[in-house]
């Protein structure tokens, strides 16, 4: 690929949320900037950009690029800055999208193997959360309150 236009992300941009109503340009360039195939499992990065979830161990699955601009045009609005709660990071997608935004994210993830990977691929990008937390997230993240937006999945 020599040119920025034919990469797997700029396509998955403009085929799956940019024709389907996604404008806002923060997320738009999160999805751009954010390498989906790290938060996918090695044997299905031939897939990272597919308009599909994958599964990424522990019966988890990442979320279609789709949804996850959906989930992440909730609460766009908010100033950069802004405190989020994430429930349920899984491989860290939603993270990563969330930190790229500009949001200070606190992520709570109930399974601890998919958390600890998820922790330890986003600092290896540079896109830690303010804090990722192995717990269940159906009661919030208190400790970090009170929060400007929450998604949870």
């Amino acid at each position: 690929m020599n040119n920025l236009s034919e990469s797997p992300a700029i396509a998955m941009v403009e085929r799956q949320l940019a024709a389907r109503g996604v404008d806002d340009d923060a997320i738009l360039s999160a999805f751009r900037k954010v390498p989906r195939e790290e938060f996918v499992p090695e044997d299905l990065r031939e897939f990272a950009y597919d308009d599909a979830p994958l599964p990424i161990g522990e019966g988890q699955t990442i979320s279609q690029p789709f949804i996850v601009a959906r989930m992440s045009e909730l609460i766009a609005t908010l100033p950069e800055g802004s405190k989020v709660l994430e429930i349920g990071a899984g491989s860290g997608y939603q993270t990563a999208i969330l930190v790229h935004m500009g949001f200070e994210v606190h992520a709570v993830e109930i399974v601890a193997e998919l958390g600890e990977q998820a922790r330890k691929r986003l600092a290896e990008l540079g896109l830690s959360p303010a804090s990722l937390t192995i717990a269940d997230g159906r009661r919030g993240l208190a400790e970090h309150a009170p929060y400007d937006g929450v998604i949870a999945a």
